[in-house]
């Protein structure tokens, strides 16, 4: 494939990078514990840990699962939040030679048992507030070993009033019972008396499940393999060093990770490329805590926060967000939903750094594409392909389209999953013959290589035989300034086939149906226009803050 792209690289950027310097996750793991044992690798709560003592407790724990019999490949779930029992729990498994499977907290019980009993999972690591959904679901799965957490487990004496506050006064903890279960302090202390046997690991090895809607809506594990991962954590590296590099130098580099680990977007950006490059996460527990979340980063000189636009947002938002000193920050990744034009302006303007939007997914491990990290202003594209990377748009036959015209994108390259687990019968539809990965999203790239999104297939409404793009009338609407939040969907309309409904979150109480209508006949054509505009309080949205069209969707029905 001729990768035209390759002439808008920023200068220092690879065409390549060679995934076989590692022999698996635990080496490059391993190698950064060593090498930067007397840095702080994690912050939380203004307890910090270390990378040497990253090592030490991630080794016991690991000699903890070898010594209750778990063998090489089980599958071991891990429901937390940010919190620093993840980060010992998720070297832990990895260097014991098992296959993480992350699991979201605010799972329901159904969502919960669906997941531990497709993947097969025997062990889980969960914090106590989520206890309760284990309990529910437990004998229904093959999980033989609890591991319960709780918030205060590693913050020292401070620990005993966290856990105190989070218990008690809070009642964040709903009443559990596990027999069997074991504390994480308690696994910890027993771990240090036996032996850790390194395991021998390789490219091919199962790292993770990631599980995820996929394309076709149902909830699936992506296979995510040792050599799919590290691909990733180096083709990021390779385009995030030219903005980096001369920081790493003078001093340790601050990664923010307020997007959930358990979500592969902080995963492989904070908990493995920040390892690899000794840099330090300050992990934010819950980052809907706009005040606290502020409080934390004017403790540090942060380097590099990654987000999604509603996060951006909710910063911008907040009077005392603008008052912070914003002189470190070198990058800000935009991912998981669509940057929109208006906060990334107003972004821009306030901290001097503009957020660089990129694209990916769980089954891409997941950065497939990225901006330059030299853009001096929002270019509204997901940028190009990452090295080793190559992406085609496709017609509805799988032929390549030429540059500017709308197909699905799809996605060939190192950090593309071996297939979804269990679904051999799938697999077949979601590549094409030459190995691409259909991600069910329409773009357009152009000449220079740069994709704009255009939309996800399945969320297209289709007006009177036209093509409307949720993403486009979202991005016009934010950009109104008495408009906080917004989603669009398709209704059924008994003319147009389907017309456009509007929800709205108010910046301006005294903000109006008619307001927005004249305003969206200013700036969008007529069959593009929304029909209907329901105002409410809060939209639905993941745990990661991405807004929930589907869910806006299902109520119609």
């Amino acid at each position: 494939m001729d990768r035209f792209w390759l002439k808008s690289y920023q200068e220092g950027v690879p065409s390549d990078i060679d995934p076989t310097q590692y022999r698996s996750l635990t080496h490059l793991l391993e190698e950064a514990f060593k090498k930067y044992a007397e840095r702080n690798a994690y912050v939380c709560m203004d307890k910090f840990l270390t990378y040497g003592e990253l090592d030490k407790l991630s080794a016991r724990m690991a000699a903890w699962f070898q010594a209750k019999g778990l063998k090489q490949g089980a599958r071991i779930a891990i429901m937390m939040p940010n919190v620093l029992q993840y980060p010992v729990a998720m070297a832990a498994v990895l260097r014991g030679g098992y296959t993480i499977v992350n699991v979201n907290p605010l799972y329901t019980a159904r969502e919960l048992q669906h997941q531990l009993v497709d993947s097969g999972a025997e062990a889980i690591v969960v914090l106590e507030n989520f206890a309760t959904t284990v309990e529910q679901v437990i004998d229904k799965t093959e999980v033989k070993h609890v591991i319960v957490a709780s918030m205060g487990d590693m913050l020292g004496l401070k620990g005993l009033l966290v856990n105190f506050v989070v218990r008690k006064v809070k009642k964040m903890v709903p009443a559990w019972s596990l027999p069997g279960a074991v504390s994480f302090n308690s696994v910890l202390a027993e771990g240090a008396r036996y032996p850790f046997n390194p395991v021998k690991l390789g490219h091919d090895d199962i790292a993770f499940l990631q599980y995820t809607g996929g394309t076709t809506g149902v909830s699936k594990g992506a296979v995510l393999l040792h050599r799919n991962v590290i691909a990733n954590v180096l083709q990021n590296e390779a385009w995030l060093l030219p903005a980096l590099g001369e920081t790493m130098q003078h001093e340790q580099l601050v990664f923010v990770c307020a997007l959930p680990l358990y979500h592969i977007y902080a995963l492989t950006i904070c908990a493995l490329m920040a390892t690899r490059l000794g840099g330090m996460n300050l992990l934010i527990p819950n980052p809907r805590d706009i005040p606290g979340f502020i409080k934390e980063l004017a403790k540090y000189r942060v380097s590099v926060l990654p987000a999604v636009n509603t996060l951006y947002n909710g910063l911008l938002n907040n009077a005392e967000f603008a008052k912070l000193d914003f002189s470190s920050y070198k990058v800000c990744n935009g991912g998981g939903m669509a940057v929109q034009q208006s906060v990334a302006d107003r972004w821009l303007e306030l901290t001097g750094c503009p957020i660089v939007e990129g694209y990916g997914m769980s089954e891409t491990s997941p950065v497939a594409t990225a901006n330059r990290l030299d853009i001096s202003e929002f270019t509204g594209t997901i940028g190009l392909p990452l090295p080793s990377t190559e992406i085609a748009i496709l017609d509805d036959d799988g032929q390549p389209v030429p540059p500017g015209h709308p197909g699905e994108i799809a996605i060939r390259g190192p950090q593309v999953m071996r297939g979804y687990w269990k679904r051999e019968a799938d697999n077949p539809s979601v590549f094409t013959p030459d190995g691409f990965f259909k991600s069910g999203d329409v773009g357009i790239m152009d000449t220079r290589g740069y994709t704009r999104i255009v939309d996800r297939k399945k969320d297209m409404i289709l007006v009177s035989g036209f093509n409307v793009y949720p993403n486009e009338i979202e991005g016009v609407v934010a950009a109104h300034p008495g408009v906080l939040e917004c989603a669009c969907i398709g209704v059924p309309d008994k003319h147009s086939g389907e017309a456009v409904k509007l929800f709205v979150v108010k910046k301006d109480p005294s903000l109006t149906a008619e307001a927005l209508l004249d305003f969206c006949k200013e700036e969008l054509t007529a069959y593009k226009k929304p029909k209907y505009i329901e105002f409410r309080s809060e939209l639905p949205k993941t745990n990661v803050g991405k807004i929930l069209r589907r869910e806006l969707r299902d109520e119609k029905k």
